[in-house]
């Protein structure tokens, strides 16, 4: 049996474990199959939860710190920042507004004023260039709450501040933003993982209101508050990602950020070209592989680098629910597990079986 280099490049399986944890999981599994092969582990992310964590493994010299904020339903978070070694400041939402967060799901009153305080905390600290990783939000805001921390107003028709969440923005009746903070001179770039607008069928409410507990009715509130705050600030709603985290692309792009994808600038950092270029193949995943896997999130992009170099791409995911061609093999961990309460609860265990089944293909 020849020796295999083996790259495992997953995200996050959100709500069970961390992309470094899912590496460990599959690295276990793939080993107790194949024991000689080399294992090079890569755990990636997309903008949401473990960006900073990326960012931290691959850039020797970071520095971690910590400040606390206003959590996304009020009450004080302790949230992490990265500073890389020049001049950079990574930011992820996730950690100071994000769905996790929430003690119960708020769709109309959770907000982003803790990713306006941490970002303004890395700015007053000196930064020179921000990266904010967009994703896992709590929120429906718009950006709303960002914007507020970061020094604008957004006012009812008595000039009197609106409510926190996207429940005040249906009150807003101008949005002034003259107070905001200066980009700093390198600019701000939004690591997003989708390309929804933040309006309509495809929007940050009808595809993301639901997750974060939002009824058919509470979406509909959702969009015309949203739709709202868009009325009153120049950005076009229909920019491609926009939608990002409950709308907090639209509102950072009104302070003059600019997108990227979140995954493809992870992947860059942590030089994943150079893992696969001599791969022999490579295990990639997430907790849901869906429609909206495509949009560009950690999967999609890891299976498009190594289609450019000819290195087969396996998948190991929680849930398959879109179809997976192009994959040499597919596993679910829901499937395997028997159920989803199984599969989450030990994701670790079913990690590390699907791992040794697929490596155990491998070897026949």
């Amino acid at each position: 049996m020849s020796r295999l280099r083996v790259v495992l490049a997953p995200d996050s399986f959100k709500g069970s474990l961390g992309a470094s944890q899912v590496t460990a999981a599959l690295a276990a599994g793939w080993s107790r199959s194949r024991p000689d092969d080399e294992i090079v582990a890569v755990p990636l992310a997309d903008g949401g939860e473990g960006t900073l964590d990326a960012f931290e493994r691959a850039v020797p010299g970071s520095i971690r710190h910590e400040v606390v904020v206003e959590g996304p339903d009020g009450r004080p978070v302790a949230a992490p920042w990265l500073a890389l070694p020049d001049g950079t400041a990574v930011v992820e939402l996730a950690s100071s507004c994000g769905l996790g967060l929430l003690g119960t799901p708020a769709p109309h009153d959770a907000h982003t004023r803790g990713l306006g305080g941490v970002i303004r905390a890395a700015v007053d600290s000196g930064a020179v260039r921000l990266l904010v990783g967009l994703g896992g939000s709590g929120s429906t805001d718009g950006g709303a709450g960002a914007l507020t921390a970061l020094g604008a107003h957004i006012v009812d028709s008595l000039g009197e501040p609106v409510v926190a969440g996207n429940h005040g923005l249906t009150a807003a009746a101008r949005v002034d933003l003259s107070g905001l903070i200066a980009l700093p001179a390198g600019g701000v770039t939004l690591l997003v993982d989708v390309d929804s607008p933040l309006l309509g069928p495809a929007g940050a409410a009808a595809v993301f209101g639901p997750q974060k507990g939002a009824s058919p009715d509470d979406v509909l509130a959702l969009e015309r508050g949203l739709a709202c705050f868009a009325s009153l600030v120049d950005v076009d709603p229909a920019t491609p990602g926009a939608g990002a985290a409950g709308g907090a692309g639209f509102g950072l792009l009104a302070w003059g950020a600019r997108l990227e994808p979140g995954a493809v600038a992870v992947a860059e950092a942590v030089r994943l070209s150079g893992a696969l270029s001599d791969a022999d193949v490579v295990v990639t995943g997430e907790g849901r592989f869906d429609g909206q896997t495509e949009a560009g999130k950690t999967v999609s992009v890891v299976r498009r680098m190594a289609d450019r170099v000819g290195v087969p791409v396996v998948l190991v995911a929680g849930v398959v629910e879109a179809p997976t061609d192009g994959f040499t093999d597919v596993v679910s961990t829901t499937r395997l597990a028997g159920d989803v309460l199984e599969s989450t609860t030990r994701a670790s265990y079913w990690l590390g079986e699907a791992a040794a089944l697929v490596a155990g293909r491998w070897a026949r």
